[in-house]
């Protein structure tokens, strides 16, 4: 147990709840100490019956059993593997930036789940993530099973086909690419690659909750290390490397 423990505290400290949250919320519906009805993203509920925890619920939740236990083991490892990954990399020493990222990519599924009846968001805020990660080292080659291998930047989409066939769906990973992708084009592209004004900027009270380390660089719109590396060695134009990343696996 004290080697279970330490790997959890191991864990990076916004993943480590997020984490933690995607195991606390299925275990309570599944052990019954609460209703999963009351659980699920409901419109009519959140809206007119004013139950205003069911989008947060509906991030944590899913309905696990004989027929959903892989798929939810597969996102959840998804979420260990990229959310760390992307707040240990890119957002190091930067948690605010990361939670506002968080917070960025979740209120626009919660807009998209409402307005789509969706009832269940895990899976587009962990897709939504990965997608992240997987552009900002979109050049990595990553292997996946079967000792396949491509770029990075194709993982999202990888993902989404695998997704759908031990899931049968792909509305959710959709949802969760495009959501991805627009906080990729926002935060990145269209003010690094095109010249654009930046969008996005993480609320100062973020700061103060969550203070930068090491030094890091405060205010959204400043691109990561890797990002400014190669944008410093292609002074003048050009599209922008975006950077190196981790291959898929290592650990």
């Amino acid at each position: 147990m004290s080697d279970l423990g330490d790997w959890f505290r191991s864990i990076p400290l916004i993943t480590r709840y997020w984490f933690a949250g995607s195991i606390a919320v299925p275990l309570v519906g599944k052990l019954g100490l609460v209703s999963p009805v009351n659980l699920f993203l409901w419109p009519d509920a959140f809206i007119h019956r004013f139950q205003i925890w069911r989008p947060i619920t509906a991030t944590f939740f899913f309905p696990v059993g004989p027929g959903t236990g892989f798929l939810y083991l597969v996102n959840l490892y998804f979420l260990y593997q990229y959310s760390s990954r992307l707040e240990t990399g890119a957002f190091d020493g930067r948690p605010a930036d990361y939670m506002f990222m968080l917070l960025f990519n979740w209120i626009c599924i919660v807009i998209t789940g409402l307005v789509m009846d969706m009832q269940l968001l895990m899976i587009p805020l962990i897709m939504s993530v990965l997608y992240v990660w997987a552009q900002l080292n979109r050049d990595m080659i990553v292997s996946f099973w079967f000792g396949t291998r491509f770029k990075a930047c194709y993982l999202p989409w990888v993902i989404l086909g695998f997704n759908y066939i031990i899931g049968g769906s792909v509305i959710n990973e959709l949802i969760g690419n495009l959501v991805g992708h627009l906080y990729f084009f926002l935060m990145f592209k269209y003010p690094m690659d095109l010249g654009g004004r930046n969008f996005l900027s993480t609320p100062q009270f973020l700061y103060r909750w969550l203070p930068n380390r090491r030094g890091g660089v405060s205010g959204f719109g400043v691109p990561p290390a890797s990002v400014r590396r190669a944008a410093e060695d292609q002074q003048g134009g050009g599209r922008h490397n975006w950077g190196q990343g981790f291959r898929l696996g290592d650990q």
